[in-house]
């Protein structure tokens, strides 16, 4: 009996082994694989950069709209997220372009053409964003205990719904505004 026929399919740790040090096909296929042309689309200073720019702008414009809709929702105004998201958003695009015309993308050229540009991309996911946002309320009510206890206050979740939805909207309007912004707000002048 030969000792090789107890193994099945005959293969020997040596080509285990070789198996193992070789990449993936999918990095080493020579037409470029979606992850590769994805990754492509991001040079990594200027993400780096825009990641930057989104932290602050997304802290910034999330705390706005955090302000609003607690003064507004403490004086009774109905759906007093919708106003205050589109209040925050007035704001925090204005903070968010002057970031990414200056630090992210560094271009030059006309202010009020590329602002008008990049109120244009808002514009594009703020509306979805705005519809989806009280049906995302919706379901976080639908999903919360009646109270959420923190240890300065006691939320209902009526109160907290429209905070945890907001920020969980924000995640997907981030990505499509980058993309938006690269190839539309601040795109060069050689990529026409």
């Amino acid at each position: 009996m030969n000792p090789q026929d107890d193994q099945p399919n005959n293969i020997s740790i040596s080509d285990e082994l070789t198996c193992e040090i070789h990449p993936p096909a999918i990095l080493t296929n020579s037409r470029p694989g979606l992850l590769r042309r994805f990754a492509s689309q991001f040079p990594p200073g200027e993400m780096f950069r825009y990641i930057l720019v989104v932290i602050f702008n997304t802290a910034f414009g999330y705390g706005i709209f955090a302000i609003l809709n607690f003064l507004l929702y403490r004086h009774h105004v109905p759906a007093s997220y919708i106003f205050a998201s589109l209040l925050a958003n007035c704001i925090s695009i204005t903070v968010a372009y002057l970031g990414y015309r200056f630090f992210v993308f560094r271009t030059k050229g006309n202010y009020l053409k590329e602002w008008l540009k990049a109120m244009a991309v808002y514009s594009s996911s703020l509306l979805p964003a705005l519809i989806l946002l009280p049906l995302t309320v919706r379901g976080f009510i639908f999903l919360l205990p009646h109270t959420v206890a923190t240890p300065y206050h006691v939320f209902t979740r009526n109160e907290l719904a429209p905070y945890l939805a907001t920020a969980f909207l924000t995640v997907f309007g981030v990505i499509y505004n980058f993309i938006g912004h690269k190839k539309l707000t601040f795109r060069s002048k050689s990529a026409d």
